[in-house]
C-alpha cells in the first residue's frame, strides 16, 4: 500500500497525555493562560511528539522528548527552546516559544510551550497542489529563509556559545556514527564504507553560523494563501556549524531515493517538469548569491556526509520503534529507507572519489 503522506501526517489524533495535570501546572506558570485545556496530538513528527493546545481564548502548541530510554544527546527540547527564543527576538521566522519546563513528573517528559502558528505545511516536497507560478515562490522563498538564517551572526543574537564554530561536520560524522551503531538492527555494506571513507573525506570549514539541521519543506509553517515561509520549526538539531553542509541537506530532496511505500520524507525524483520546481543548479546559485559565495566545492562530499546522516538519524527512528519509543505509527516505514539512503550515500561518495 502506498503511503499518501499528505493525508497520513497532516491533523490531528488523539492524545497521550491527559490535560488536567497540564492545564493546572500552565495555569501557574504560564502568563495569560486561562482553561480549561483541551489537546490533541499533531500526527505528523517522528523525533518529538507534538500536541495542539486549545483553551476559549487562544491556542498553543506543545513540543516534549518522547517517554522511555533515549540515545545520547538526542531530542534536545531544551536547545530547541533557546535557540528558537534567540531567532525569534532577532525577527527571523520561528513559531515564539513561551516557556520551558525541566519538570519531567507533570506530563512524564520535558517539554516547552510556544505559539501556534496558522498557516499550511505540505508534507511532499513539491508542494502538491500549487499553481506553477506560487510553487515558484515558494522555492524562492525556502531558499531566502535558509539564508537568512546563515546570515545572522550567532554572538550578535545570543547563541554565541551554542557550539563550536570549528570541525562541524567532522563531529556530525563521529556523532551519526556511533548513534548508528547504537541503533543498528542490521549490517549495511555501504553504511560501513562510509563511515570509514567519510572521517578523512571531510571537507574543510566553509564557515560557522546558526544551522537547522533538518531544513526541509514539511519542517515549514507556510502562509495559508501566499506562497511564503511563516515559520520554520523543528529546532532539535540545530548547532553553530557549517553552512553548506546544511544548505546541502536541504538540496538532498532532488536526490532522495522514492520510497516504496510512499514513507520517508518524500522526494522531487519522480516530478520533473512540474510547473515551477527550480533546476538544482539555479537554486544553488541563488543561494550562493543570497550568502556571496562563487559555489560550493565538494558538493559530492557534502551529499554523501548528508545522505549518511539521514541514514543514520532514521536508524535511530528504526531503533526506537523496537524499543517502543517511536513517536509516530509511520516510523516503522519510514526507517526503512535507511538502506535506499546508504546506496545513495555511496553513489556520491564514489563521485568524490571513494
Amino acid at each position: 500500500m502506498i503511503l499518501n503522506r499528505q493525508e497520513a501526517f497532516s491533523g490531528t489524533t488523539v492524545p497521550d497525555i491527559g490535560a488536567a495535570p497540564l492545564d493546572a501546572y500552565l495555569a501557574q506558570h504560564l502568563e495569560g493562560f486561562a482553561g480549561p485545556l483541551s489537546l490533541t496530538r499533531f500526527k505528523g513528527g517522528q523525533s518529538n511528539p507534538t500536541y495542539r493546545l486549545d483553551t476559549p481564548g487562544m491556542s498553543y502548541v506543545l513540543r516534549r522528548k518522547p517517554f522511555g530510554a533515549l540515545l545520547p544527546s538526542a531530542h534536545a527540547i531544551e536547545r530547541e527552546f533557546k535557540v528558537t527564543a534567540a531567532l525569534a527576538r532577532a525577527g527571523f521566522p520561528v513559531a515564539r516559544p513561551l516557556h520551558l519546563c525541566t519538570d519531567s513528573t507533570v506530563i512524564g517528559a520535558v517539554f516547552f510551550v510556544m505559539e501556534h502558528v496558522q498557516g499550511r505545511v505540505f508534507w511532499e516536497p513539491h508542494a502538491p497542489g500549487l499553481p506553477g507560478h506560487d510553487r515558484a515562490a515558494l522555492f524562492i522563498s525556502l531558499n531566502d529563509t535558509l539564508a537568512q538564517l546563515h546570515r545572522l551572526d550567532p554572538a550578535s543574537v545570543g547563541l554565541g556559545d551554542f557550539g563550536k564554530p570549528e570541525g562541524y561536520v567532522a563531529r556530525q560524522i563521529r556523532r551519526w556514527s556511533e548513534q548508528y551503531r547504537a541503533s543498528e538492527t542490521e549490517r549495511i555494506a555501504e553504511m560501513d564504507r562510509l563511515m570509514a571513507w567519510l572521517p578523512d573525506a571531510c571537507p574543510p570549514d566553509s564557515g560557522a553560523c546558526i544551522v537547522h539541521g533538518d531544513f526541509r519543506l514539511d519542517n515549514c509553517i507556510i502562509h495559508s494563501s501566499e506562497p511564503r515561509v511563516m515559520a520554520v520549526l523543528d529546532w532539535e538539531l540545530s548547532t553553530i556549524g557549517d553552512p553548506l553542509a546544511d544548505f546541502t541537506y536541504h538540496l538532498m530532496q532532488w536526490y532522495m531515493p522514492i520510497s516504496e511505500n510512499g514513507a520517508g520524507v518524500g522526494s522531487l525524483l519522480g516530478h520533473p517538469g512540474e510547473a515551477g520546481l527550480p533546476r538544482i543548479e539555479d537554486y544553488v546559485a541563488r543561494y550562493c548569491q543570497n550568502t556571496g559565495r562563487d559555489g560550493i566545492p565538494n558538493l559530492d562530499v557534502y551529499l554523501a556526509y548528508n545522505f549518511f546522516r539521514l541514514a543514520a538519524i532514521l536508524q535511530g527512528i528504526l531503533g526506537r520503534v523496537r524499543a517502543g519509543t517511536a513517536a509516530n505509527a509511520g516510523a516503522e516505514a519510514m526507517a526503512r529507507q535507511v538502506r535506499p539512503l546508504a546506496e545513495t550515500a555511496w553513489r556520491f561518495a564514489r563521485e568524490a572519489g571513494a
